[in-house]
């Protein structure tokens, strides 16, 4: 007989925690060893022309390769998390961090990307931060790449675009599952994989000067390669450590029709479907049959070698991870465009947004919980979720009731679809302390619950100061989100 079940509460087991990159914290860009990767030549918004990396050519990376200051490029001095590791840990076990995601910069180990042996001091830094988050009994989740691939792949053989780039993968994720064996319980391969169809940043392919349809080609091919290299990760993984599980992770940009009106909605099902295509990929193991009609008509070949289908098909991934910080209205005649976690939309009138324009919208949240659920039947797991403020330091406090108000409502969105027979694992909000955007690599945009005494320009002491909603998750996770007030 059918016996509902109808949870209330977070599970017993979930994992509370934040989420960060290498390259927005960790600093010491030229320290022991370590390579130069694609999100470091990347020059500051204020530097750019557009608010976009369109605007990366090989001849902007080689004048970025060549500056050896980062006055310029904010990424490569992040937060100083390098030095401040064990500081910084500390505080995230004063708030009962279960889980926290960082990354491990490819160009730290392999500082070329294909050298012929891993850079030991590289290792023995993520050593160092591991062993510390066992000492606080804090589970790493880490991102294997997260916007930081060795920039000499780029200058050597257009990033991802070479199948060669393939091989220089698995030889480094081969030493970390390797070298890591048995304390870190999980992994995801490519952050926001989706985000390679917008331009140079995931994938390290340089597409400048192509039309747009060649730009399509050059991105989804590029991307093929990175599923390949998911999946055979994959295999990797379950070979040399049985018991950590891998996962795959998604910009995930949920979006609504305009209007009832059926080209609407079909617009809409059109521009979702083109969403979840990569998790579609990596979760079921084979390219679903409605992108065969869009790669006919943008003139995209996708070429495969002859067990690259099988390859897919043997290595899904075992969870599903994803950002969320917003929706997107879409419409067959779009309108007006709205910048978000650089992607574009419609603006939804019905919905307040950030200071930098991006629409807040819990109950999105458990829409696409839900819709990813019922597609997948794989547990979940939210690895991005925040809010960019311009935080005011006044007397040595940060009042930031608004980010309260922010998670506290995503929070509860969450709750709800757990009852609603989610299957959710876990929550790493972006990110617990302070750190250079990724977008605009400003400092100013700060998403923490503590505050990093650092401006623009890398002036500043990087003192730590806990803001207020540092006391409020740490009571959200005491409680395990029974208490949100």
């Amino acid at each position: 007989m059918y016996k509902p079940n109808y949870p209330h509460d977070f599970p017993q087991d979930f994992l509370w925690g934040g989420a960060t990159a290498a390259n927005q914290i960790e600093g010491a860009w030229n320290q022991d060893g370590k390579g130069l990767t694609t999100a470091e030549v990347v020059r500051r918004a204020s530097d750019r022309k557009k608010m976009s990396m369109g605007d990366v050519t090989r001849a902007s990376i080689e004048a970025a390769v060549a500056d050896t200051t980062d006055t310029h490029y904010p990424k490569r001095r992040g937060n100083d998390f390098y030095h401040r590791y064990e500081e910084d840990i500390a505080l995230m076990a004063e708030m009962g961090f279960k889980v926290f995601r960082f990354s491990i910069a490819w160009g730290r180990i392999f500082p070329n990307g294909d050298d012929p042996t891993p850079n030991a001091a590289g290792l023995a830094f993520y050593d160092r931060v591991i062993s510390t988050l066992a000492k606080y009994h804090i589970k790493p989740l880490v991102t294997l790449s997260h916007y930081e691939m060795p920039i000499q792949l780029t200058l050597k053989q257009n990033g991802w675009a070479s199948r060669a780039t393939i091989a220089a993968f698995t030889r480094f994720t081969e030493t970390v599952f390797t070298h890591f064996k048995g304390r870190v319980p999980y992994y995801l391969t490519f952050n926001e994989i989706n985000t390679g169809t917008w331009g140079f940043h995931e994938t390290g392919a340089l597409d400048d000067g192509l039309s747009a349809d060649a730009q399509l080609q050059l991105r989804y091919q590029a991307l093929h390669h990175q599923f390949v290299a998911s999946a055979l990760a994959t295999k990797q993984l379950h070979t040399i450590d049985p018991a950590a599980q891998m996962g795959c992770m998604l910009a995930r940009m949920q979006t609504y029709p305009a209007t009832p009106k059926p080209e609407d909605v079909l617009a809409a099902q059109q521009a979702d479907q083109r969403n979840l295509f990569f998790t579609d990929v990596q979760a079921r193991g084979e390219y679903p049959e409605y992108m065969n009609r869009y790669f006919a008509e943008h003139h995209i070949q996708i070429a495969m070698q002859p067990d690259d289908q099988a390859v897919l098909k043997a290595n899904p991934v075992d969870f599903i991870s994803f950002s969320y910080y917003m929706t997107t209205v879409t419409a067959a005649d779009q309108g007006a465009a709205i910048n978000g976690n650089m992607a574009t939309g419609g603006r939804n009138p019905y919905l307040k947004e950030s200071a930098w324009g991006w629409q807040i919208d819990p109950i999105g949240l458990r829409i696409t919980l839900n819709a990813m659920w019922d597609r997948y039947r794989k547990p979940l797991f939210i690895v991005e979720n925040g809010l960019g403020a311009e935080d005011k330091l006044e007397d040595g406090q940060v009042h930031d009731s608004y980010r309260i108000d922010y998670l506290r409502a995503h929070i509860q969105q969450m709750k709800e679809a757990i009852s609603d027979g989610v299957c959710l694992l876990g929550y790493t909000m972006w990110g617990p302390i302070d750190l250079i955007s990724f977008s605009t690599s400003e400092m100013s945009k700060r998403y923490g619950f503590v505050y990093v005494d650092q401006d623009d320009e890398g002036h500043g002491s990087l003192r730590r100061i806990k803001k207020d909603s540092f006391a409020w998750y740490r009571k959200v996770i005491a409680s395990n989100g029974a208490d949100l007030n």
